[in-house]
């Protein structure tokens, strides 16, 4: 049972993390052979003062 984590900022809209879920689902199939029932996908999602690169948060940078 192949498991993927997606983490991201949140943001999106739920039409975009559903467009997200269907293509990963399909591309774990695609390149596993496991089957769609078995496919779990995880959506994590962070604001932007819990994500920095290169030392700054990203909700520092205006």
């Amino acid at each position: 049972m192949p498991y993927v984590t997606v983490k991201m900022l949140e943001g999106r809209n739920e039409e975009q993390k559903k467009n997200l879920v269907e293509k990963v689902t399909d591309a774990v199939v695609e390149t596993t052979g496991a089957t769609r029932e078995k496919v779990v996908v995880f959506i994590e999602e962070m604001p932007k003062n819990h994500y920095a690169v290169g030392g700054k948060r990203l909700s520092d940078e205006g």
